[in-house]
C-alpha cells in the first residue's frame, strides 16, 4: 500500500509470517537464509558430527547449476536419512526454500543466499548507537542511523558495486510493467 513493488526475492529466516507475506502480498520468491538453515540443521546433529555434516550439506551449494544443486541436496539427505532422520526430514522440507537463489542470475548467488549483509549492517547500526548511549532527541537517532545507511548505500553503489546493472536487468521481466530503477553511479 505504500508503493513497494517489483520485489523479486525475499531472503529471511523461516518465519512463517514472512514466508506468507512474500508470496501473498508481494508475489515474490522466498529464499531461506543459508546461514540460518545451517544453524537449524546442525542443531539436530551431535556435536562431534557437525563438521562432517556441514561439509556434506555445503557440497550442494558448490554445484554449478541449480539442477545439480538439487540433485546433490537430495543425495546428501538420503545419505543422512538412516542415522539422522530429523535432519533428513528438515532437508526434504527446506530444499526448494534454501536453493531458491539458484533460479536467479548466477552473478548474484553470493549476495542473495543469506541475510548476512543486512545483519552486518544492523550490527553496525547497533554498535554505533550503543557508543552514543543517550540521544538528546529522536531526530538525533534519525540523523545517525540515516547517515550510516547513506554511507552503506554509497559503498554498495560506487566503491564496491554490490550487483551489476546488467545482471539485475536480466532478472526483470518486461511484462512486469515495471522499469528497473538504477541510480547513476
Amino acid at each position: 500500500h505504500r508503493g513497494l513493488r517489483g520485489v523479486k526475492l525475499i531472503i529471511s529466516d523461516a518465519h512463517e509470517g514472512l514466508k506468507a507475506a512474500a508470496s501473498k502480498v508481494l508475489g515474490s520468491t522466498w529464499q531461506r537464509c543459508r546461514v540460518h538453515f545451517m544453524r537449524n540443521a546442525l542443531a539436530l546433529v551431535p556435536k562431534k558430527q557437525q563438521p562432517a555434516v556441514a561439509t556434506m550439506i555445503r557440497t550442494a551449494f558448490a554445484q554449478e547449476t541449480a539442477a545439480e544443486a538439487h540433485e546433490q541436496w537430495r543425495r546428501v539427505a538420503d545419505q543422512l536419512r538412516e542415522k539422522l532422520p530429523k535432519l533428513a526430514a528438515l532437508m526434504d522440507e527446506a530444499e526448494h526454500d534454501v536453493l531458491a537463489y539458484r533460479d536467479f542470475h548466477p552473478d548474484h548467488k553470493n549476495q542473495i543466499h543469506s541475510t548476512n549483509p543486512l545483519e552486518r549492517l544492523n550490527g553496525e547500526v547497533k554498535r554505533r548507537t550503543r557508543t552514543v548511549g543517550i540521544f538528546p532527541n529522536e531526530a538525533a537517532i534519525y540523523r545517525l542511523v540515516g547517515a550510516l545507511l547513506l554511507e552503506q548505500n554509497d559503498e554498495w553503489q560506487i566503491s564496491r558495486r554490490y550487483m551489476s546493472a546488467e545482471s539485475l536487468q536480466a532478472n526483470c521481466n518486461a511484462d512486469d510493467g515495471e522499469a528497473l530503477y538504477l541510480p547513476a553511479a
